[in-house]
């Protein structure tokens, strides 16, 4: 009996990480694939967009700005893990209605577009969202805005190493995805296993560029501390919301989150 007890230990420690290993980006990546209604049948006014990434492929994404005056600023909204870009509408109309612009960029895989969302891949997107902005729609670097919403703030984070924007905001950040997986899978070698990085926070100390970290107090999926770790490493303004999780509607489009962006706007 203490041999089979054994074996059956053995075997659930040997499987148990492959399986991981095997559908570790499934766990990752939640995306709701769509399609996606119209842009204007969802936000009056904006505009359905294409992407090319540098890699070959069109991506939809959603644009809008002000009507009838010239923006403040441009926000280019990276999201988090789920969902897809109607879910930020609701952001994108409030920061318009503030004078900004936005681009609502969705993910390979997310939204209607093709292919499979991994940390190099959405790296690559990224910077097709960003190469629509500066190059068709001509937003100079010094009006350029990245929002990240948590695994978001990796992706924005990386860009503004290479293309560093006039702000950034990183809403409920991780130091890492590995350190966000070993929480929920405490009983696995994640930061072994993972094939995805995303080191938010090494990255965001080599940063010189304005930066504001919004947080949940109360946040279930990324623990504040995480976040405050990012802000201190970035030298971020620290907004902390007491008593919100990390999907309550305060951190998806909130006061207190459009203010941050704003905070962010040139003078």
């Amino acid at each position: 009996m203490i041999k089979r007890v054994l074996v059956v230990v053995v075997v659930a420690l040997v499987l148990l990480p492959a399986a991981f290993w095997a559908v570790q980006r499934r766990l990752i990546y939640l995306p709701d694939p769509g399609p996606v209604p119209a842009a204007a049948s969802v936000l009056p006014g904006a505009e359905d967009v294409r992407l090319r990434t540098a890699d070959g492929l069109e991506l939809g994404a959603w644009y809008l700005r002000p009507a009838g005056r010239d923006p403040a600023a441009t926000v280019l909204v990276a999201g988090g893990n789920g969902g897809n870009r109607a879910g930020r509408a609701p952001l994108a109309a409030k920061l318009v209605a503030a004078g900004l612009a936005v681009l609502l960029l969705d993910y390979r895989g997310y939204g209607g577009n093709p292919g499979d969302p991994s940390e190099d891949g959405l790296a690559l997107d990224v910077r097709a969202a960003h190469r629509f902005l500066t190059e068709d729609r001509r937003v100079p670097p010094g009006r350029l805005i990245y929002f990240g919403e948590s695994l978001g703030s990796a992706v924005v984070t990386e860009l503004a190493l290479d293309h560093p924007p006039a702000g950034l905001l990183l809403r409920s950040p991780f130091t890492d995805l590995a350190a966000v997986g070993a929480e929920v899978y405490p009983y696995l070698p994640v930061r072994l296993l993972l094939r995805d990085r995303f080191p938010v926070k090494e990255q965001a100390a080599r940063l010189r560029v304005p930066a504001v970290v919004v947080v949940g107090g109360r946040d279930s999926l990324v623990p504040p501390s995480q976040s405050r770790e990012v802000a201190a490493a970035a030298s971020a303004r620290l907004v902390e919301i007491p008593g919100v999780d990390h999907n309550d509607p305060v951190l998806l489009d909130g006061p207190e989150l459009v203010e941050a962006v704003l905070s962010l706007v040139p003078r």
